[in-house]
């Protein structure tokens, strides 16, 4: 039986800590197909399609003899299986399958998370896991036979991977002040999670049997699903905003016809009390119907019929509202932009290396495996920009609270939320700018500073965007949003494929032309941080124009009637 939200509460502790652990081993880890492709060579995945020596490839080191290399018409192996340039375009086609749908999966997968909640979905992505994992230990016993496997087993662990990431960004919202915080670890360690299977092929290297590893896997996978059925609750978490989880009250001699926690409970009774004292008498002349007549209720108002009637158009509008804000569009600017600039960094990588190192194989190799140490990084940096997405919001004031007369007027919490988030996208583009300018430099131990800026960079952008929808948009709306914004920033970053075609083919290998481009785009970032400067602003002269007068504040309720609070 799934536990209520105020039990959840009490474990948010756990729940959050296991959620870190189980992203870093569960999330996004195809972003390290690298490791991954070389274990399934090793076992003989698609093996049976070299045949001959014009298939052999010269493209992967391991376990491969230098005289083997030196003569491209010797068949190369692989801990006894033959390799060739056929397989290594089967495997990465399984691999595109699987990697296109932890982009592709998020905008639907927002949509039913915040309609159902995230219990379901992330009970459904650890078993879709683990499932993956004994597909690849099966296909592993006859890999000649049961190679085209892979592509399902792929494309499951791309789907539940990215179940276990979006259901993790709906946990912080019980963290309160600290909810960008833990929104930015999260995302650091879904970002982390590429060095998993880098991690792996070393216990593989150790030699452990590659079936036991993703059996023992598939097993983990089973504690993740046993854990989310044991904490996470059915409903959805709602934001600190919307509901008190310390405050539990059943009503019942009001005549609501369910339990309502905290600041909700406050909402519907103040619903009740305008109904009452302002539009009771025009209600009965419409609506003569005794309402003791009605089901189930006794001369009572229920809570459904305070939200249903008006539930649907408020929260379409709603929604539509927030796609075409400003923010939004601004937001999906700088994602695109920014998703741009470093994908295409991590595809041309090897070859950018191999040109600064002259061909040197061995130096790409050694360079690429600190590029994969790296990615730890982004666990360890990303609660930095969530820190500054939270930075003095315990001291602001909520919206129209009430003050002592006398006493110095704090900040607002709105306006608070959104010179942060001013901040860390200030802060990400300055970084942003300083790793293109460190691209274009021609000097390979230059690099070492764009891989430690790369990871940096792509853990605050996901931080920043997570903790700004979080901040300005209503929490029923994060999965939807985000969702959106990951899609359409991944089809954007399609175009990196032109341009490191462009890179290979008419500038010859030289990408400097390349990364210029991509430096004069990358100004666009800072589009956004303007935009909330001059947004918090008029947001302050509006507030400091209410508290100038504060005698009357006159509010206008669907467009016809108006409501005067003294």
């Amino acid at each position: 039986m799934a536990p209520t939200l105020a039990t959840a509460f009490s474990r948010r502790w756990w729940m959050a800590v296991t959620a870190v652990i189980e992203n870093l081993l569960f999330s996004a880890v195809l972003l390290g197909w690298g490791s991954l492709l070389i274990m399934l060579k090793s076992e003989g995945f698609y093996s049976y399609m070299c045949e001959g020596p014009k298939n052999s490839s010269g493209l992967n080191l391991s376990d491969a003899s230098t005289s083997a290399l030196s003569d491209p018409e010797e068949n190369l192996e692989m801990n006894g299986w033959p390799i060739c340039k056929d397989q290594d375009e089967m495997l990465n086609l399984a691999f595109t399958v699987g990697s296109f749908l932890l982009s592709a999966i998020t905008l639907p997968m927002g949509i039913v998370m915040d309609k159902y909640g995230p219990r379901k979905l992330r009970l459904l992505g650890s078993a879709c896991f683990g499932f993956s994992c004994l597909l690849i230990a099966y296909a592993a016993n006859d890999p000649n036979n049961l190679s085209i496997l892979i592509f399902f087993a792929l494309a499951l662990n791309g789907f539940g991977g990215m179940c276990m990431t979006f259901t993790s960004l709906t946990l912080p919202n019980m963290f309160g002040d600290l909810r960008s915080t833990f929104i930015a670890l999260m995302i650091g360690s879904y970002a982390s999670s590429a060095v998993t299977f880098p991690g792996i092929k070393v216990i593989y290297d150790l030699g452990a049997t590659f079936i036991i590893i993703l059996l023992v896997w598939a097993s983990c996978a089973c504690l993740v699903f046993f854990n989310c059925f044991v904490n996470w609750p059915l409903e959805p978490f709602p934001g600190p905003e919307d509901m008190d989880y310390t405050v539990k009250i059943k009503f019942s001699w009001l005549g609501f016809d369910h339990k309502i926690t905290g600041k909700q409970f406050y909402r519907q009774v103040t619903t009740v009390g305008r109904r009452l004292s302002v539009g009771h008498s025009m209600k009965q002349q419409q609506q003569p119907t005794d309402l003791a007549s009605q089901e189930a209720n006794k001369l009572c108002l229920s809570t459904v019929d305070l939200e249903e009637k008006s539930k649907g158009k408020e929260e379409t509008q709603s929604f539509m509202k927030s796609i075409f804000s400003p923010i939004f569009l601004l937001s999906l600017i700088t994602m695109c932009v920014t998703q741009l600039r470093l994908i295409f960094y991590m595809g041309a990588m090897n070859t950018i290396l191999e040109s600064l190192s002259d061909g040197d194989l061995n130096t790409v190799s050694v360079y690429t495996s600190i590029f994969g140490v790296l990615q730890l990084l982004c666990l360890i940096t990303s609660p930095v920009i969530g820190y500054v997405m939270d930075w003095k919001l315990k001291d602001c004031q909520e919206d129209g609270a009430k003050r002592e007369p006398g006493q110095p007027r704090p900040p607002d919490k709105h306006i608070q939320k959104i010179m942060n988030a001013t901040r860390a996208f200030v802060f990400t583009n300055l970084l942003l700018v300083g790793f293109g300018v460190s691209c274009i430099v021609q000097n390979l131990p230059l690099q070492i500073l764009s891989f430690i800026l790369h990871t940096i960079v792509r853990g605050f952008i996901h931080s920043a965007v997570g903790g700004l929808y979080a901040a300005v948009y209503p929490s029923s709306q994060f999965g939807s949003l985000t969702g959106m914004q990951s899609l359409i920033s991944a089809l954007f970053a399609l175009l990196q494929q032109p341009l490191f075609m462009a890179m290979v083919g008419p500038l010859e290998g030289d990408p400097l032309w390349v990364n210029v481009g991509l430096l004069v785009l990358s100004m666009l970032g800072f589009c956004l941080p303007l935009y909330l400067t001059c947004h918090s602003r008029h947001l302050q002269r509006l507030r400091d124009e209410r508290d100038e007068d504060p005698k009357i504040y006159a509010k206008i309720s669907d467009g016809s009637k108006r409501e005067a609070f003294v």
